[in-house]
């Protein structure tokens, strides 16, 4: 699961928006922080969070690199 959806799903619980217009501007603020925050990852360690290759690729060369 995308960091996005947790920091929104934190959010909903906590403001509890009644409209879809409310749901709109919860989503929009835990997208803005999880962008803010996977930004700040990677100034710090210098390296990319986000790949091209998706998840399921990504464990597939993990486990090809331990067997």
């Amino acid at each position: 699961m995308g960091t996005w959806v947790l920091t929104t799903a934190e959010i909903s619980k906590e403001k509890k928006p009644a409209t879809f217009f409310e749901n709109k501007i919860v989503a929009k603020q835990g997208v803005t922080i999880a962008g803010n925050t996977r930004k700040a990852i990677e100034e710090k360690t210098g390296k990319k969070v986000v790949s091209n290759l998706s998840a399921r690729k990504l464990l597939k060369e993990k486990n090809k690199e331990l067997n």
